[in-house]
């Protein structure tokens, strides 16, 4: 037998023609190199969510980014699916003087759930300004991502989402556009926190000779190597 709350929260769930998605997204590891799980959860089970892509469109600060070469490598090996604007991204420039990263992520249907899909993108920590007298860490907040949907297959609530502006068909669709939705969604509970070590400016001095003094070194070793034992045309010597 139920409860009065619980029957209520029944019913009151039944007469929603509506359902909200719920999305989650965590950083996994440690240190500069994480990886961002999102879950996304649409809120219908079953074959209401048969035939349906759903994507996570979120948009990064300037202190994270996105290598475009590690993401083409695992698009290669089918392991990610995600769209990055602008495509050309500096992966050497500092927090400071990078800007936003929007990036489309799909996910994929998650077999332990109905109705859940889950992505994980790599994403990496950026060098911030060095901070005055006392080490400082920063925090690079992640806002929660907006979810989309297309169900070219089914007919699922469409009357309840908004149309989005994304171009592109649904995965496996590469023949027959379909619509995107956007999906209305509850924000993650909490906020995703990056926080990144910040070095100091008195020590500015210190890590440049050090940086020049190993790349000095490791240059010559390697030039050392490469005459040593490399092979080369008859043309071509290396003064002792």
């Amino acid at each position: 037998m139920c409860s009065f709350p619980d029957l209520a929260c029944a019913l009151s769930g039944a007469q929603s023609p509506c359902p909200a998605a719920t999305i989650r997204q965590e950083l996994l590891k440690e240190g500069f190199h994480r990886d961002l799980l999102v879950k996304v959860e649409l809120g219908v089970t079953g074959e209401a969510a048969g035939g349906c892509a759903v994507a996570a469109r979120t948009r990064l600060p300037p202190g994270i980014y996105v290598d475009p070469y590690e993401l083409e490598s695992l698009q290669q090996h089918n392991l990610t699916k995600a769209v990055l604007i602008p495509e050309v991204v500096d992966v050497e420039a500092p927090e400071y003087l990078a800007p936003d990263l929007l990036v489309v992520l799909y996910l994929e249907p998650d077999p332990r759930c109905s109705g859940c899909f889950r992505a994980v993108l790599p994403v990496h920590g950026r060098y911030h300004r060095p901070a005055g007298e006392e080490p400082e860490e920063a925090w690079v907040v992640l806002k929660s991502p907006e979810v989309l949907v297309c169900c070219c297959d089914s007919h699922l609530l469409m009357d309840c989402w908004e149309p989005a502006e994304v171009e592109g068909p649904c995965p496996g669709k590469a023949l027959s556009p379909c619509q995107w939705y956007r999906a209305r969604h509850k924000p993650a509970s909490k906020e995703t926190i990056l926080q990144v070590p910040v070095g100091l400016r008195e020590h500015s001095s210190l890590v440049c000779v050090l940086t020049l003094f190993v790349t000095v070194l490791c240059s010559s070793l390697i030039l050392a190597a490469v005459c040593k034992y490399g092979h080369f045309s008859p043309a071509v010597t290396c003064s002792e």
